[in-house]
């Protein structure tokens, strides 16, 4: 058989098993990403920190994510409270066993940046923290990112940095935006962090779940 031939047989098998390996790299190097680098687990706003960076914009940090004026949220015991995200709606809906405590709409994770699906329970609440990440013209720096509920379960460890939390940078919500958390308007956000658990203690602006305080349940789904 002449090499010409020969070539025109191999040189698209070849072509094809590069693409796939390539692929396979792309997806499980975007798989071991975290969606935010968790740096500051304080919990403490910056108020001298009033400047971001999203998308190549500079942001003005509007001045109540700085305000807060915490509610004691009663209702439901918390085995009863549970989230549930539905991603082809772009929504969030939390519940007091059957009734609705409030519902949402969100942004999600980008194609290249999905939200993760499953069950998750809050690990942490933070009042506020720090997100950074990104290249090029996807570039974000975010100081002061509010009322932050970080999840996980045993597929998504915490280092992750996956969670529910306020957004000042945009306001397209119901249009998927994120590097693979859930952007919630601040006010609702703000009513999340005061209803789920773990139970935060006045004056304090973090809180860990524990055996005696668990985080609540969260469902995502398409």
């Amino acid at each position: 058989m002449p090499i010409k031939k020969i070539l025109l047989i191999i040189l698209p098998v070849i072509f094809i098993i590069l693409a796939f390996f390539v692929a396979i790299q792309t997806k499980n190097k975007l798989a071991n990403q975290a969606a935010e680098n968790i740096t500051d687990l304080s919990g403490e706003l910056k108020p001298e920190e009033k400047i971001a960076y999203w998308n190549g914009e500079r942001i003005n940090i509007p001045s109540e994510v700085f305000l807060d004026i915490p509610t004691a949220v009663l209702g439901a015991t918390n085995q009863e409270k549970w989230i549930e995200v539905d991603l082809s709606e772009q929504k969030l809906t939390a519940y007091e066993g059957s009734s609705v405590f409030l519902s949402t709409p969100i942004s999600s994770g980008l194609p290249w940046t999905p939200t993760p699906q499953g069950e998750f329970w809050i690990w942490i609440k933070l009042r506020a923290t720090k997100m950074e990440g990104g290249e090029g013209k996807y570039y974000y720096n975010l100081p002061n990112v509010p009322y932050v509920m970080f999840f996980q379960n045993a597929s998504v460890p915490p280092w992750k940095g996956y969670g529910l939390h306020g957004t000042y940078w945009h306001n397209d919500f119901g249009n998927p935006h994120s590097h693979g958390c859930v952007n919630l308007p601040t006010d609702m956000a703000q009513k999340l962090y005061y209803w789920t658990t773990p139970a935060l203690v006045e004056g304090k602006n973090l809180v860990y779940a524990s055996d005696t305080d668990p985080g609540t349940r969260i469902v995502i789904h398409d």
